[in-house]
């Protein structure tokens, strides 16, 4: 590594470019004309890059400059260098979301997807249609080292998925809602309005995306010296309604998942029979991303979509009366 600084201090970096001038077009003349250059300014260059590199580097034939073997071997390197050395120092092309055809990563669990992109597909279909996204289950419970360190764009998650807090980690308020229980007709029929009692009595579908031991709800119960019975433990959170509906099982899910879910299978909507702090689902990004103007508007649309967001709160009179 030392060897190769040391030979780079003795090159002048300009003189590759008209290594690479000369190597393409295989002429002085032409190359010097490419490089706004005089035949003779370009000659010089060319001769101190030999010393440089102790190789004749080209030789004449006919009208061309041919390059030795050295020089041939040189090409690929010197010539990818240069391309991504220009990328790097052009200032990107303004950003314009009408044609803009960038992709943004996002760390999601699949309520917080469920809770975010169908609004968000819905307002930028017509703004932004060539935006894409790459959507990919985070393996923590909010993805700020993968944010920290460039591999996601924006991250989504919930207010007590963590306590850590960086400065370069901007975070947007999406929504904030509450914890219901959602059970079959049948349970409701059977056992009557949904009391402190019968919660516990009753057996449980929790969802646990990163396969962790207890949900939210059990935190919460054990704060207040109880405890429910568990009969299912899942990753997803999608496929559990259908099984609520399926038995005499009750699952305690965000209010706005149980009334969308609940289009789609019988379910029965409980405010829960105890105290739980209310949630708010979160977009976080970093202050410092490697391209500001497309993630400063995609978080301008977050920001104005979540300012006319609500969830109509769950109230105690949704709950059905005691049978």
């Amino acid at each position: 590594m030392n060897i190769m600084h040391l030979n780079l201090r003795r090159i002048d970096l300009n003189l590759l470019l008209v290594f690479e001038a000369v190597y393409r077009l295989r002429s002085v003349t032409r190359a010097a004309a490419e490089l706004a250059l005089s035949t003779s300014a370009l000659s010089h260059a060319l001769t101190r890059l030999r010393k440089s590199l102790s190789d004749e580097l080209f030789y004449r034939v006919g009208n061309d400059m041919l390059p030795t073997v050295f020089a041939e071997s040189l090409a690929p390197a010197i010539g990818e260098s240069l391309t991504l050395l220009t990328k790097g120092l052009n200032p990107r092309p303004p950003f314009l979301p009408a044609t803009s055809r960038e992709t943004f990563t996002f760390a999601i669990t699949d309520y917080t997807a469920f809770a975010v992109f169908p609004m968000l597909m819905a307002h930028l279909q017509e703004m932004a249609p060539h935006i894409s996204f790459q959507l990919c289950y985070s393996e923590r419970k909010v993805a700020l080292n993968d944010l920290l360190a460039g591999k996601i764009d924006f991250a989504l998650g919930f207010t007590e998925s963590t306590d850590e807090i960086y400065p370069e980690i901007e975070e947007i308020d999406w929504l904030e809602d509450d914890y219901v229980a959602i059970c079959s007709p049948i349970f409701t029929q059977k056992y009557g309005a949904l009391t402190q009692e019968r919660y516990l009595q009753a057996r449980h579908v929790v969802v646990t995306p990163w396969n962790e031991q207890r949900g939210v709800i059990d935190y919460q119960l054990e704060k207040q010296g109880l405890q429910r019975d568990i009969a299912l433990k899942t990753p997803s959170l999608l496929g559990s309604p259908f099984i609520i509906a399926a038995s005499e099982l009750l699952m305690s899910i965000p209010h706005y998942a149980a009334r969308q879910l609940q289009r789609s299978a019988a379910l029965e909507i409980h405010p829960l029979p105890f105290t739980i702090p209310a949630y708010t689902i979160k977009i976080y990004l970093h202050r410092k991303n490697g391209r500001p103007a497309a993630c400063n508007w995609l978080k301008q649309q977050f920001t104005e979509l979540a300012t006319g967001w609500t969830v109509d709160r769950i109230q105690t009179s949704d709950a059905l009366p005691e049978q």
